[in-house]
């Protein structure tokens, strides 16, 4: 005897694959939604790690006296406030700092061992040491015009008493006051922190602007400025960008023509900053719509 579906169970066949059909779709869909969202995720975060350890990794060698923040408007016109003033707020966007020359402290081989480029030590007691010029002993400064020079572009010789120019800093100032480093916006340009210089032969550094009222043991050695700026929509969707190679005490800023800039994050959502004591707190949002989604993700770093 032969059997045969009737069509009534033909018909829920049809109806139970149907919706077993949708609701795999739906599944489907759904993991597939959820891969996309966690893989943007997963590449935003390493995005925010990556650019908050450039931001740090810098900021590690910056003068810390010298930090400040600014409000976000261009050409230059307000006064900056140290970080760590209580006025600074969410209002201002830019952060600016000057940078020890880092790579010339760690200098160059010499055949047998490094050589700092730089050494940081004033010999006091040296008759080359006086008001127009100090002796710093240990230092290597044709290494230092070499490195200079490299990561100047070729902009800043040491040797030359041309602007732009290398400075030097002098370590325990009796007072404080951050407009002293040159930054703009603060009337007249007050460069009392920095010594513009010209070596000597391998251990003389020149003052070549002012003479020194008083020569400190310790001193840093700088040849840029630094910026993070954000260019766009600052309360919605913008690039953050970090600008270097000017140099304030010579009446520069960042975004004079010499400027070199470099673009560390696009869709930035937000970027804060905040200093307590010594340290920085940096918090940068970024979001990705590259996906069909909003997805957004934010990240803190502190740098000490």
């Amino acid at each position: 005897m032969k059997k045969a579906y009737t069509m009534i169970e033909l018909v829920m066949v049809i109806v139970v694959m149907g919706i077993v059909a949708s609701i795999g779709a739906e599944i489907i869909a759904k993991l597939y939604e959820n891969y996309l969202q966690t893989r943007s995720i997963n590449r935003l975060q390493a995005q925010t790690e990556l650019v908050l350890e450039q931001i740090a990794k810098r900021l590690t060698y910056r003068i810390k006296d010298s930090v400040i923040a600014r409000l976000p408007a261009y050409p230059i016109t307000s006064a900056p406030l140290a970080l760590s003033d209580v006025d600074v707020n969410d209002s201002y966007h830019i952060l600016e700092w000057i940078g020890k020359d880092n790579e010339g402290l760690n200098g160059d081989y010499n055949g047998s061992r490094n050589v700092p480029g730089w050494s940081g030590f004033i010999d006091l007691d040296s008759n080359e040491t006086n008001k127009t010029q100090v002796k710093t002993r240990g230092s290597r400064l044709d290494f230092e015009e070499n490195i200079i020079n490299a990561l100047s572009y070729g902009d800043i010789n040491i040797s030359l008493a041309s602007a732009p120019h290398a400075v030097l800093i002098f370590k325990g100032k009796s007072d404080y006051n951050v407009s002293k480093y040159g930054w703009k916006g603060s009337g007249t340009n007050d460069t009392n922190y920095t010594y513009q210089i010209q070596r000597q032969g391998t251990d003389v550094l020149k003052f070549l602007d002012k003479n020194a009222s008083t020569v400190y043991e310790q001193y840093n050695l700088a040849w840029t400025a630094y910026a993070i700026v954000p260019e766009g929509t600052i309360s919605d969707d913008f690039n953050l960008t970090l600008k270097y190679n000017f140099q304030p005490w010579d009446g520069k800023d960042y975004n004079s023509t010499t400027t070199k800039s470099s673009v560390l994050m696009e869709h930035v959502s937000s970027f804060k900053f905040l200093q307590s004591g010594e340290t920085i707190r940096l918090k940068l949002c970024i979001r990705d719509d590259r996906t069909g989604g909003d997805f957004g993700f934010c990240k803190e770093k502190v740098v000490f």
